[in-house]
């Protein structure tokens, strides 16, 4: 088995819905918060703390792990889950976020979630002061010059394939190209074919992959992995639509992507109707993840429309930098405010950094700059993160979300 997804109970009136995904590594309990362990680790925290925060599921990046230490390493060390001693179930990305990130977002400050502001088509954009582009994409593939140390790396949709299941997560997906909204539609249209044409040798060799892979995991090998397809098209309903509507149909020997991805960059006033168009047409008995989003303003948004697991960097990202979140917003931690705040930074909030430390401690650490810091406030942030979508969950199960998302708002204000 590598998944198998069941719908528990429908969200009335919307495409949400509270499930069970199962995989070799215990079952993901849905909607829920996948967190991000980039290089196969969840910044300054260890497993067992991941564990007791509530954590059901990793996602590590492929690009990262295949530069550093590489996928052959983590292969031999047992796969993703013994190499960083993770019992619960894992995903990777593909590298496509890569080619958005090193590409036309490098040096700009373009992220997954843009505002209005920076929506400008490139003709309209500063220039870029001259700052290297550190991908160049064909009609074939992307070449990544790495981060690190400059040296070129070619990703094809089939080296994209083989290091992931060198890495051995439970769920893994197809080759993409990441766009930015403030690419035209024409160039949109462009890169949505070439997702496209990446989507179906994705899944070809995932199933030659798979197929290597069965013989081998009865002698003990890393069993094959599920493969989710990714929806793009930007900002345009005709391309999310069509889009979903391809890989929706893909097939390969009669056998199609085992879930759906929901890719790309997003305005902010536009991401609801881009994952609802894709997840109207997605077939609804598969599960449908949205990439890199995790702000608690947005999950709800994503919930509601259908989408079953969530993964972000923002709650630790977050937390190395001091803004916490608690039922009334976001708060920077390191502010004034909080040197004699001699309580928890949520009192109802039943993480161990609340339990145990004060406002005041953490404020402390974070401006004596101590290591500290960032592990008490990630810790928070991904409890309240966490328990806030298991609480959707519980809320769909129980017949009263509506009430549950306005408790929430009622409170939160978002910091701009």
């Amino acid at each position: 088995m590598s998944l198998k997804f069941t719908i528990v109970k429908k969200l009335d009136g919307t495409l949400g819905r509270a499930g069970s995904i199962q995989t070799p590594h215990g079952t993901i309990e849905t909607p829920a918060f996948i967190t991000v362990g980039t290089k196969a680790t969840v910044k300054s925290l260890n497993s067992d703390q991941i564990k007791e925060i509530g954590i059901q599921c990793v996602l590590a990046n492929t690009y990262h792990l295949y530069l550093q230490p590489g996928d052959e390493l983590v292969k031999r060390a047992g796969g993703l889950n013994k190499f960083m001693s993770w019992k619960g179930p894992t995903m990777t990305d593909s590298g496509g976020f890569q080619v958005f990130s090193l590409g036309v977002a490098f040096g700009k400050g373009i992220t997954k979630m843009t505002k209005g502001k920076e929506l400008l088509l490139p003709e309209a954009r500063p220039d870029d002061e001259g700052l290297p582009k550190l991908v160049t994409i064909d009609h074939d593939g992307v070449m990544f010059r790495s981060h690190l140390d400059g040296s070129a790396h070619y990703f094809t949709p089939e080296r994209s394939m083989e290091i992931q299941h060198n890495l051995g997560a439970d769920i893994i997906f197809a080759f993409d190209e990441c766009t930015s909204p403030t690419e035209s539609i024409h160039y949109q249209s462009e890169a949505l074919d070439r997702t496209h044409r990446w989507a179906k040798k994705s899944l070809e060799r995932h199933l030659e992959l798979s197929k290597q892979n069965s013989e081998q995991s009865l002698k003990g090998g890393l069993q094959a992995p599920a493969l989710f397809g990714i929806v793009q098209g930007g900002r345009h309903e005709n391309l999310r639509k069509e889009s979903a509507q391809f890989l929706a149909d893909l097939k390969v020997n009669g056998v199609g992507f085992d879930g759906f991805g929901i890719g790309g960059s997003f305005e902010k006033e536009d991401m609801g109707s881009a994952v609802r168009w894709a997840n109207e047409i997605l077939p609804e008995d598969k599960p449908r993840h949205l990439l890199g989003i995790g702000e608690p303003e947005d999950l709800f948004q994503g919930v509601e429309n259908g989408v079953d697991t969530f993964d972000c960097v923002a709650p630790t990202r977050n937390g190395r930098t001091g803004t916490v979140y608690t039922v009334t917003g976001k708060k920077h931690i390191g502010n004034a405010e909080f040197i004699d705040k001699f309580a928890a930074i949520d009192p109802d909030c039943g993480c161990y950094t609340c339990k145990n430390y004060t406002c005041a401690y953490i404020n402390h650490l974070f401006r004596g700059k101590e290591m500290l810091a960032g592990t008490l406030a990630s810790i928070h942030n991904l409890y309240f993160v966490t328990h806030l979508v298991s609480g959707m969950r519980k809320a769909i199960l129980e017949g009263n979300f509506v009430r549950y998302k306005e408790d929430f708002f009622n409170t939160y204000k978002r910091l701009s």
